[in-house]
């Protein structure tokens, strides 16, 4: 997927607009298995996916807890580096060999000083970011796990072929049995 398709997507803009962000975006390659984001890290760049998958995780004892899938188009951004310029709690993982596009925050904020139309790009990205983490703490509190899984399955179908069983059983926050028994019902 284009950045400015990307960068479009979440927020309109005017070309002249569009380039200032893209002149500070750098595409990058990394591999399936790379630590992206560190939890306890200030993280100071958010990415954007042009082709690959990536999830966050954090650590409950010693199992890993997914708790969010990102792919094409989507946005890896630690919200309380971006937002706060504090330590993020989460580990991203590249789950594919992946092509992302870089973005310094620092140069991100500068941009929101030096056009309006940027700052609005900004405020729309963190609405639509606290409205994704809003729906998946209403899912988890509301609905079943075969309705987390269905729901899955409809706004995000590939994952189920791109992703192990077991990072869609923690994200849907059951163990890998009861994912079993639940694909077996629905079949």
């Amino acid at each position: 997927m284009e950045i400015n398709q990307i960068i479009n997507t979440i927020y309109p803009l005017t070309t002249e607009s569009s380039n200032l962000i893209t002149e500070s975006i750098i595409e990058t390659k990394l591999p399936k298995g790379h630590i992206l984001f560190k939890a306890n890290k200030i993280e100071t760049s958010i990415y954007f996916i042009k082709k690959g998958i990536a999830r966050a995780y954090a650590y409950s004892d010693d199992n890993q807890i997914t708790f969010w899938f990102g792919q094409e188009g989507d946005p890896i951004v630690s919200m309380q580096s971006y937002v706060n310029n504090r330590k993020g709690y989460e580990d991203v993982e590249l789950l594919k060999d992946c092509e992302l596009y870089e973005l310094q925050t620092e140069k991100l904020h500068k941009l929101f000083l030096k056009d309006i139309e940027i700052a609005n790009w900004g405020r729309k990205f963190s609405e639509l970011e606290l409205i994704k983490s809003e729906e998946r703490l209403i899912s988890l509190q509301f609905n079943t796990a075969t309705e987390r899984y269905l729901a899955l399955l409809k706004n995000y179908p590939s994952i189920i072929q791109r992703v192990q069983l077991s990072h869609i059983a923690s994200y849907l926050g059951i163990t890998q049995v009861s994912l079993s028994r639940i694909r077996a019902n629905i079949k």
